[in-house]
């Protein structure tokens, strides 16, 4: 298989990056941030383009991130929470080891208290969030090879739980 060995998908806050990197240091691969990504692009950070640019001006910066990482990188990927929206990009995760990384909304206020730093949640944090997950969730399934609810979990637990999944899809 070429690309990624494992991409990480699921809602900001859920611990993509800090889980793919665990990941990775335990597979002996690299790890590899879309976020991280844009963010070093643009020269800016992602609510700074939402507030500049808006929405559809971040995502057509994210989609090509996307596009660049999945085809350059073999070791760990994770996405941005929206990277899913796109219907190209899933399309490129057909046939990836894709993994969603899940949690319900009151994990997400206690990690990320679902502060100003998230654009797409200033209003009504919880509201939003919600609603997020409502039009995300189905996606994220889709194209998930396994999904692993991270609630509760510490970030070593949520890793094991990554690689009994992947493993078993090997299988």
């Amino acid at each position: 298989m070429t690309g990624p060995l494992v991409v990480l998908v699921g809602p900001m806050g859920v611990g993509k990056s800090t889980v793919g990197l665990l990941l990775a240091e335990h597979l002996g691969v690299g790890f590899r941030d879309t976020d991280e990504d844009i963010v070093a692009a643009e020269g800016r950070s992602i609510a700074e383009i939402f507030v500049d640019e808006g929405e559809a001006a971040f995502r057509a910066v994210e989609k090509r991130a996307v596009r660049t990482a999945l085809a350059e990188h073999d070791g760990v990927l994770a996405l941005g929470g929206g990277a899913v929206l796109d219907a190209d990009t899933r399309a490129l995760l057909a046939g990836a080891r894709v993994v969603y990384l899940s949690m319900d909304v009151e994990e997400a206020v206690r990690r990320t208290g679902l502060g100003a730093a998230r654009p797409l949640l200033a209003v009504n944090p919880r509201k939003q969030w919600r609603e997020l997950m409502e039009a995300r969730r189905h996606l994220y399934e889709q194209i998930a090879v396994a999904v692993v609810p991270t609630d509760g979990r510490t970030p070593e637990e949520v890793t094991q739980e990554v690689l009994n999944a992947v493993e078993l899809k090997e299988a």
